[in-house]
């Protein structure tokens, strides 16, 4: 039986790059302004133009506020969620439809509970957001920015699809699903620990090498490596080889070695 599902599921993703593939001159006019695809190899390229085109195929793309949703907006915004699977399941992004996408940055009000149980409102201004078992909003605006010219440790894009394969195990803690041969525990300790040391750098008023949002909580800490991994990697090697080595692991890329190309 197991094996029926498997042909099913060759047969249908066949189908879906036969009939539906991103066109290639679409393809090409997007990709070559991402400096964060440029040093792809050529098989990773036609790879990574396969997953766009069945992620293009089963998500739905949604303009808030009257702003008119292109096909380089869905190829810039699929090209870079899929770079962090490259080497992953192809069903890593399976559970959920919408990408709901704003002109600019957008404001979100909510109740937030503290430790100690007092109530207040929270109200802020964001540039993505991703929804577990939901949407991921994004800001265009902030898209471009930081797609179509280089921004060292910011893609809005892959913070938020970070997010996304963080959730595969429930909620943003920080803990994604582990290949069986990665431990547990020495992900855990390695990213605890300089989770802990960059909170201490800030608390003692020290430079710290990445973006201190990402001592905001494990989940947001995830999310920022992951930025730092596919746009600067080799700052991230110099905040702590340990963390990019699991990242390494984890996504089943070498950034690093694919920069010195």
């Amino acid at each position: 039986m197991l094996n029926v599902i498997n042909f099913i599921k060759r047969y249908l993703t066949r189908r879906i790059l036969q009939k539906h593939a991103i066109a290639f001159n679409d393809w090409h006019d997007v990709t070559c302004r991402l400096p964060v695809l440029q040093y792809l190899s050529t098989a990773e390229k036609v790879r990574l133009r396969q997953l766009s085109t069945l992620f293009l195929y089963k998500k739905t793309f949604v303009g808030v506020k009257n702003l008119q949703i292109t096909n380089a907006m869905r190829i810039t915004i699929a090209s870079q969620a899929c770079l962090q699977i490259l080497n992953l399941n192809i069903d890593s992004f399976n559970g959920w439809i919408e990408i709901i996408i704003y002109p600019g940055a957008f404001r979100v009000n909510r109740t937030i509970s503290s430790a100690d149980g007092l109530v207040h409102q929270q109200n802020q201004s964001l540039s993505g957001e991703a929804w577990q078992r939901g949407p991921v909003v994004l800001s265009w605006d902030d898209v471009a920015h930081e797609s179509y010219s280089l921004q060292p440790g910011q893609n809005v894009v892959i913070h938020e699809f970070a997010h996304k394969l963080d959730m595969l195990n429930g909620h943003a803690n920080g803990m994604p699903p582990l290949h069986p041969s990665m431990p547990i525990e020495t992900w855990s300790q390695i990213l605890s620990q300089a989770y802990e040391l960059l909170n201490q750098k800030i608390d003692d008023f020290h430079y710290t090498t990445i973006n201190s949002y990402a001592a905001t909580d494990p989940g947001e800490f995830f999310a920022v490596i992951s930025e730092y991994f596919f746009t600067a990697p080799d700052t991230l090697f110099q905040y702590c080889p340990e963390v990019y080595e699991q990242l390494k692991q984890y996504y089943r890329q070498d950034t690093l070695q694919r920069l010195s190309r």
